[in-house]
């Protein structure tokens, strides 16, 4: 009688499979990464500063909401997401883990690998974030930030139109400043 071994990775002598140890290289060359080098540089391509799943959430809760909004001014300080002109409000959709979300555990999260890269990189975010929030208070402008772990939160979208919506009206609206 013939035994089989097709489907087996090896047989030894008391017949029992036996599974070959996968290469795991020396500590010294053990790469964190798990994708090659391509693959990251396409993952990290991906990732969009417009257009984001929480800023169409956030979009789409105000404007059901009945406010209207501008995308992206480029002429304010931090290009923010959400602009109200006849208010003069500012809302930025925030990635958590980008910059620093005070809410959730992607926010508290640390870098593993290339700490000496992420890690003045993350703060640098938070930083420039806090400048252009204090740039756009000293134009006049009330800046408002919603996290994306918020943008599924309707009490959160709530809370947001409410302060947008308690920011009163300008008579007219700001002069946009134009390129010549």
């Amino acid at each position: 009688m013939r035994s089989s071994t097709r489907g087996r990775l090896a047989c030894g002598a008391d017949n029992s499979t036996t599974v070959k140890p996968r290469y795991t290289p020396p500590d010294s060359h053990r790469l964190v990464d798990t994708v090659t080098p391509t693959r990251r540089s396409e993952i990290m391509a991906a990732i969009r500063s417009k257009d984001t799943a929480p800023e169409l959430a956030v979009r789409r809760y105000l404007y059901a909401a009945g406010l209207r909004y501008r995308l992206h001014r480029h002429d304010l300080p931090g290009r923010p997401d959400l602009v109200f002109p006849g208010r003069r409000v500012c809302v930025f959709v925030h990635g958590c883990f980008w910059h620093g979300c005070p809410h959730c555990r992607h926010g508290a999260r640390t870098v593993k690998s290339n700490t000496a890269y992420w890690l003045p990189k993350l703060a640098r975010n938070r930083a420039r974030d806090e400048d252009n929030q204090q740039r756009l208070t000293a134009l006049g402008w009330t800046p408002l930030t919603i996290w994306a772990c918020q943008a599924g939160d309707p009490a959160a979208l709530a809370s947001l139109a409410r302060s947008i919506r308690s920011t009163p009206k300008l008579s007219s609206p700001p002069a946009r400043a134009r390129s010549a």
